[in-house]
């Protein structure tokens, strides 16, 4: 082993010792360990089956369920639970492995899309798992296919590796890939091809750019789509979910190739999680019976879902962070079977997108078919969540607007209405879960 890598191990496994003891999470370990040896990750990672998990939503709790299923049939593998999800946060994944009894030595990785490229200079994924690509942080990303182009790069990185990508969305079936490539998605009852909602986006053909029609639209842009005129359709699906059915708040019921499969966390969109979960554990040739183990142990995580009380009121924290996520938010907590309040707490830092003009593509005028007692627009730009909502239609005199979030957390703890859903973009949910853990309402997350 090289002297600066040595050091680095040492610098790296150092700090996190340090930082532990203080009840401090960080990928600090990581940033310390690459300063002495910029390709440290690599000597890390040499001995891990990897697995890499990136698109734009639903990556943490996709790798949760994963997780959950791989320790079921493997025993102990290695994952970024949190979310640090770029360059150090990944390198101090591996630093801080907790060695188990496992019959493999697996990692899967939740990666950022614009991290996911330079990350694969060091490490050799076996599998790439590609959930979406929607219009999320545009001063960031760019354009969805902008956004595909950065994953693409990555996988041509690995071209051994294979790719299990999200069939239902067009993008994924656009560009043709030198890696093996396999497909999941929804093969439930079809009809005669539509057109989707006029307010969808990604809905042009990628050969000709025609508008696709769809015999059968889950949500957004994803389905059995063709276009009608160059005939560009879905391709085959390897792994398929043939029945929905039940959908709930907080739990679903599903079939996927026969197999009757329950998840504790509500929602269309988090099925989707669970179906790409269910087909890594079927590239991996892992067992129904040992899926299902693992889903029943599933619970929603670090924001997504996450259930908690503040004083007697029931509590969950949903995270959002662009139209298309926070719609399907919307439309599971339409699901409840009783009345809340709601608390929308936006930020507009780096990590968040700094441009905000995307909540006036969320449908948050789903809330007008709730039983919702109040509303609370908190986070640092409260005023322009507060406007969204007014503009809605919903009872201005019902909405107010709270800056500082220790004073989001007495309202609903004082609040007549027994529930509350907390809806917040990601620099907001981990300062709402950062003051959560100080009260310890949560328990605090260690990156």
């Amino acid at each position: 082993m090289k002297i600066n890598t040595a050091l680095g191990l040492l610098a790296g496994k150092s700090s996190h010792f340090v930082l532990s003891k203080m009840g401090r999470g960080s990928t600090l370990p990581g940033k310390v360990a690459l300063t002495f040896d910029k390709n440290i990750l690599q000597n890390l990672a040499k001995n891990y089956e990897v697995v890499v998990i990136t698109g734009t939503n639903g990556k943490t709790l996709t790798t949760a369920l994963t997780v959950g299923i791989l320790k079921e049939a493997f025993g102990e593998v290695v994952t970024n639970p949190s979310g640090a999800n770029m360059i150090s946060g990944i390198t101090t994944t591996f630093l801080t492995a907790k060695k188990g009894k496992s019959t493999k030595n697996i990692a899967v990785l939740e990666i950022d899309e614009a991290s996911l490229s330079r990350i694969c200079d060091y490490i050799k994924p076996s599998l790439f798992v590609f959930t979406n690509i929607f219009r999320d942080q545009m001063d960031r990303y760019g354009e969805i296919y902008t956004t595909y182009q950065m994953i693409l790069d990555a996988a041509a990185k690995v071209p051994e590796a294979t790719v299990l990508m999200n069939g239902d969305s067009p993008l994924f079936n656009s560009v043709r890939l030198k890696n093996p490539v396999r497909y999941y998605g929804f093969d439930t009852k079809k009809g005669q091809a539509e057109l989707a909602h006029y307010n969808t986006e990604g809905i042009l053909c990628p050969k000709c750019q025609h508008i696709l029609k769809y015999k059968l639209n889950t949500y957004a842009n994803l389905g059995d789509y063709i276009c009608e005129y160059c005939h560009f359709k879905r391709p085959e699906l390897n792994y398929k979910l043939t029945q929905l059915t039940s959908l709930h708040h907080n739990s679903s019921e599903f079939v996927i190739d026969d197999q009757d499969y329950h998840i504790n966390i509500g929602g269309l969109y988090n099925i989707y999680n669970a179906l790409a979960a269910v087909s890594v554990a079927q590239f991996f040739e892992v067992d129904s019976a040992t899926i299902k183990a693992g889903f029943d142990k599933s619970r929603a995580v670090f924001g997504r879902q996450e259930t908690f009380k503040i004083g007697n009121k029931e509590c969950t924290l949903v995270l959002i962070k662009n139209p298309v996520g926070a719609t399907q938010a919307l439309e599971m907590i339409k699901l409840a079977p009783y009345s809340f309040s709601l608390s929308v707490l936006l930020n507009a830092n780096y990590a968040d997108g700094i441009d905000t003009s995307w909540i006036w593509d969320a449908d948050f005028e789903k809330i007008l078919d709730m039983d919702i007692s109040h509303i609370i627009a908190g986070g640092v730009r409260h005023s322009e969540i507060a406007r969204r909502l007014r503009v809605t239609g919903y009872d201005a005199k019902q909405i107010n607007e709270v800056a500082d979030l220790s004073q989001v957390f007495e309202e609903i703890k004082h609040q007549k209405t027994r529930h509350a859903y907390i809806l917040a973009t990601y620099t907001a949910m981990l300062e709402f879960r950062e003051l959560l853990a100080e009260r310890q309402v949560v328990r605090k997350e260690m990156n």
